[in-house]
């Protein structure tokens, strides 16, 4: 039975530590819960089970960048006496526990005066004394309890993100008339010869005209607006026949008003109003914490260290590297500009941008390319390209990225167009008929079919039962960025699939030894040795030993960049690297860390990709789609890609990012509707330029590029019921347009043969919208629960 560590609730695989009758998974698990204890703060654990966030072990907090003034100036929101206030971006923040010890850190830290969590956004606002507690020294305390704050060019530029206040101020003035309207009007609803009521209701229609007409002119303007905007683009969206409701409802009001024919409907109007910018509130309650567009700004770091050629270090801020300056890169640091190597060994790891775990080894004169991690000794390296000239950051200057949708072309707006000029003929034929019959009738007959056929429910259906679908989507991890996404994930017809880190574990590998017995001694050995390499391949080995994690002295550690290291334990030498670096002839298309003790060739390790359970059963119910595969890794596992996907169209190999950008484009010319599933920056282009984009991440705390969808990786076996969803989303609105259709041709029956007064059209429509309401609200939850019986 598999332990849990008591701090953050993973479970224990490998390390396991007993500490105060409790267990824990590592080292900072156990620190952090000592830091809590010391100070009072063991409800941490009572609020949320398993809530704290495991520290990271990673060599690569280093924040001391943070106290050059420049920066600290760019960082902080304000500083002045002893005090400074500064706003971290945290995405780990995810329970009741994480804001409750967040915003106890005073306690914990006498120089934090406060702090205060903003859970939508995942920032922390700290005030604290930057006299006696340096910014960095911040940074690393927050890191240390598990909260690393991500510092890179996005966050400092302090882009706030602009809420929309205007659409809950319309909101409000609506609600408010409407109340009122209500109120104003209930008394001629009753009726009666009352000399009072008779007397004053000449005020009272005065009061609710003055309601009405703020709400009509600024509470409708972005009906206006988009109505305009459709018509400019020669398109009739659904906005059109609204906007053409609200005024026939406001002017006929207006018209019974003066000529004491009636009350008007202006505590009508006011409702309709209402409850339509209700659903649009609704529809844009998504996940505001969860950025879907990102640029080379979201990962770079903010400052970098420059040397001058008298070795001095200056650490300045990235916008301010120039062509030909030289920059120091220590180990674990992101590289944030093409250069040269000048000086050290470079052995980069790009899984960061490809996915891939192999590192490429460098020398004095060699190209690095901007993205790359350095592992092992500080590079220097002079600058060939700035910041926004190189190679990766020319993705964003592909056409993919400008893409700009309308939002005209839409299943609402494409029903609206017909539903608008039959609406009109019909009321075109019928004027016509009884101008010659009864001209009084005929502005009666008009007016109660363009009150009656007002499409506000149509206008509903749309808003609501997406709203409900990102809800139910979201909480089952598959965070959509917009309405507009679901429908197109509707229409899609193929999908292509990225290998590394999407269909495959990014950080878990198949690993299969080859070679002789190797003896628990040398195992032991062997261990200690992996521990002091940070290569991602080292890394994988190291979890894989299954042996005690007794640690021994090492001495004459050797590392060569690219090849491997060396180094005596326990009175033998090791060495631990590629092929070549122990003698053997490598094998092609075949990823192994070879191991020799004292000269003698021990075995080799071979790597290969541990693919996420249930892919086969996955596939299988992608029948009804084009199934392409993409990586940048070589065709090793070609064969084992065909078995597990029997039903594939097409697979590539070896492919860079402009490669997969140009794979999709090629497939939409072929007038494919393309998904694209993709973890790396290497897939930003090529998720951009789908029609849709869905980004995986393992780990919500990790770089996640530009997309439409966010999904949780462990949730790719089951991508199947999310697709089948989005499907029936556009049922449920087919099914609301014919009930909405169904009201329409019943009330225009009698509209058209002049047995409806303007009045009785006035009512029927708010409640055929409560009806579509209603509907949507249960049909969609019935839709959740067929697919995630869980979480509906």
């Amino acid at each position: 039975m598999s332990e849990n560590c008591f701090h953050c609730g993973q479970g224990i695989e490998k390390e396991r530590i007993l500490f105060d009758e409790k267990t824990f998974c590592c080292n900072g698990c156990k620190s952090v819960y000592e830091i809590l204890n010391l100070n009072n703060l063991s409800n941490f654990y009572e609020l949320n089970k398993g809530a704290g966030i495991r520290p990271n072990d990673e060599n690569s907090t280093q924040f001391d960048y943070l106290d050059t003034p420049e920066i600290f100036e760019k960082i902080t929101d304000f500083s002045e006496g002893n005090t400074s206030l500064v706003t971290f971006k945290i995405p780990v923040i995810h329970c009741s526990s994480c804001i409750w010890l967040l915003e106890s850190l005073h306690t914990l830290n006498t120089h934090i005066k406060y702090s205060q969590v903003n859970f939508t956004r995942k920032t922390l606002q700290i005030s604290f004394n930057h006299n006696d507690l340096k910014l960095s020294e911040l940074a690393k305390f927050l890191t240390n309890l598990g909260y690393k704050p991500v510092i890179s060019l996005e966050t400092a530029d302090k882009n706030e993100d602009h809420l929309d206040k205007s659409l809950l101020v319309k909101f409000a003035i609506a609600a408010f008339a409407f109340g009122n309207g209500m109120f104003l009007a209930f008394p001629e609803y009753i009726g009666g010869e009352d000399y009072w009521m008779e007397h004053y209701k000449g005020l009272f229609r005065t009061l609710i005209f003055l309601l009405a007409t703020p709400v009509v002119f600024y509470s409708a303007s972005d009906y206006y607006k988009s109505a305009w905007y459709g018509l400019k683009n020669k398109i009739v969206n659904i906005d059109v026949p609204i906007v053409l409701g609200i005024f026939v409802l406001y002017g006929r009001s207006i018209y019974e008003v003066v000529t004491d024919y009636g009350p008007g409907y202006f505590d009508t109007l006011c409702g309709l109003l209402f409850f339509m910018l209700l659903g649009k509130i609704f529809q844009k309650r998504t996940y505001n914490a969860l950025s879907y567009d990102r640029d080379y700004k979201s990962f770079y770091p903010i400052a970098v260290t420059k040397v001058d050629f008298e070795g001095k270090q200056d650490n300045i801020l990235l916008s301010e590297i120039k062509v030909g300056d030289r920059i120091l890169v220590r180990n674990q640091e992101i590289i944030p500009v093409d250069g040269i190597l000048i000086n050290g060994e470079g052995n980069i790891d790009n899984s960061f941008i490809t996915g891939e775990s192999e590192s490429i080894s460098k020398q004095p004169g060699d190209k690095i390319f901007a993205g790359g991690k350095q592992v092992g000794s500080s590079l220097e390296l002079e600058v060939i390209k700035n910041v926004d000239q190189s190679y990766l950051t020319q993705l964003w200057n592909k056409e993919a990225f400008k893409k700009h949708e309308t939002g005209l072309d839409t299943l609402t707006n494409n029903v609206s167009k017909y539903f608008t000029f039959i609406i009109l003929g019909i009321a075109l034929v019928s004027g016509t008929y009884w101008y010659f019959i009864d001209l009084n009738k005929m502005f009666q007959v008009i007016s109660a079919i363009l009150i009656i056929a007002c499409p506000c429910a149509l206008a509903l259906s749309a808003p609501f039962t997406f709203g409900h679908i990102m809800r139910i989507l979201g909480r089952n991890k598959f965070y959509v960025k917009d309405t507009l996404t679901i429908e197109k994930i509707a229409k899609l017809d193929t999908i292509v699939f990225d290998k590394t880190g999407t269909i495959t574990h990014r950080k878990k590998s198949n690993i299969k030894y080859e070679g002789p017995e190797i003896s628990e001694f040398d195992y032991l050995n062997i261990k200690t040795l992996l521990k002091n390499s940070n290569h991602p391949l080292s890394k994988s080995l190291y979890e894989f030993i299954e042996v005690n994690d007794d640690y021994f002295p090492v001495e004459n550690f050797v590392e060569i960049s690219g090849k491997g290291y060396e180094a005596s334990v326990r009175g033998n030498l090791y060495k631990i690297g590629s092929a070549r670096y122990n003698d053997q002839e490598p094998k092609n298309l075949e990823t192994a860390v070879h191991i020799s003790k004292n000269g003698v060739y021990l075995g080799k390790f071979i790597f290969k990709n541990e693919y996420r359970p249930k892919l086969k059963e996955l596939f299988t119910k992608l029948t009804h789609y084009k199934i392409f595969i993409l990586s940048g890794d070589n065709s090793s596992e070609e064969n084992q890609l065909k078995e597990l996907i029997p039903n594939y169209k097409g697979m590539a190999f070896n492919q860079n990012p402009e490669d997969k950008l140009n794979y999709i484009k090629n497939l939409q010319d072929q007038h494919m509707k393309v998904a694209m599933l993709g973890d790396g920056l290497n897939d930003a282009g090529a998720l951009k330029q789908s029609n849709v984009g869905i980004a995986i991440a393992d780990d919500t705390n990790s770089f996640t590029p530009s997309s439409d969808v966010i999904m949780n990786g462990d949730k790719v076996v089951t991508l199947n019921n999310y697709l089948n969803v989005c499907k029936g989303s556009i049922t449920i609105v087919k099914m609301t347009f014919i009930i909405s259709f169904l009201y329409n041709i019943v009330g225009l029956s009698y509209a058209v043969t002049g047995h409806m007064h303007p009045l009785f059209a006035a009512i029927i429509m708010p409640i055929s919208s409560i009806t579509v309401v209603t509907f949507t609200t249960l049909s969609t939850w019935i839709l959740g629960r067929k697919h995630f019986k869980k979480q509906a």
